[in-house]
């Protein structure tokens, strides 16, 4: 099989590299050409210009030669940006799943209620409006070409090198505190798992929740990743007097208690981190191992 990623980012090389024992060929795009050199060398992966300024005229033949197509870049301003200009060549082209990276952002503010892929979506935000248009375009091509199509609704992603143990470190996070606010989390390594499952058992217009089972409020995960790691606890500090961006402001808008049972259930996935506290251990353990 050969792999195509439309904007390898975190998540979608995290899944690339581990693995790529599957593939014969892992080929992606970045939005700049001197980064897709950068990326290239790092990884062995053939990389492409992709985005707003940037369209590989090699990017047609690949998929042309593609069978798994993960789609990870955000929307532009029209709306999904690959499925806008390669909507053609994917139709005609041997690719027999695809995946599309979202967010668990287009359920909304639902008031801290436990919700399932079954939750009508109500974004909240216009960039999470933007997710739900592109999400409804990939399944309406999905169901038009008979292609596969899945979405991953993702929570908060976290992983080596992206997380509060890096943000402690770096004296890079507050200890913000807004009562009854929960989110969910997710490391890479159980979206990489839930991703390569899927693959196993392709189903054209299915929705995913990938998170983790254990909603929780941020200031115990920064608490917890101080007490693991011994690092400094910054002062507590209250959400209304907190000095945030709008984005990051906007995700205190939004509460929710998100189930991962269809994952479970239908692909046989075991989480590697079912919770925060698995996930930072491991983090922990394996920065004392490479110290």
């Amino acid at each position: 099989m050969n792999l195509f990623v439309f904007g390898l980012g975190f998540s979608a090389r995290h899944f690339a590299e581990s693995e790529r024992a599957r593939f014969d060929q892992v080929r992606g795009t970045v939005t700049e050409a001197a980064r897709a050199e950068k990326i290239a060398a790092e990884t062995g992966f053939t990389l492409r210009a992709f985005g707003p300024d940037a369209d590989d005229s090699a990017i047609a033949d690949d998929l042309a030669d593609t069978d798994i197509l993960l789609v990870s870049a955000p929307p532009g301003p029209g709306g999904d940006t690959a499925l806008a200009r390669y909507r053609a060549a994917i139709a005609k082209s041997r690719i027999r799943w695809i995946g599309y990276l979202s967010t668990i952002g287009v359920y909304g503010d639902q008031d801290g209620a436990w919700i399932d892929e079954s939750t009508p979506a109500t974004p909240k935000s216009a960039r999470s409006r933007e997710r739900l248009a592109v999400e409804e375009a990939w399944l309406a091509f999905g169901h038009k070409t008979g292609k596969a199509v899945q979405l991953f609704r993702l929570s908060g992603i976290y992983g080596p090198g992206r997380n509060p143990i890096v943000k402690l470190r770096d004296k890079r996070t507050q200890r913000i505190v807004k009562p009854g606010q929960v989110f969910n989390r997710i490391h890479v390594a159980d979206i990489a798992a839930t991703l390569a499952a899927s693959i196993a058992r392709p189903r054209n217009g299915a929705v995913y929740n990938v998170t983790d089972d254990e909603p929780a409020p941020p200031q115990t995960v920064i608490e917890y990743a101080a007490e693991l790691t011994g690092l400094p606890l910054p002062p507590a500090v209250d959400f209304e007097t907190a000095d945030l961006s709008p984005m990051a402001r906007s995700f205190y808008g939004e509460n929710k208690r998100v189930r991962n049972h269809l994952i479970r259930e239908e692909l046989g996935v075991n989480l590697s981190f079912p919770t925060y506290r698995e996930g930072l251990a491991v983090l922990v353990a394996d920065a004392e191992r490479e110290a």
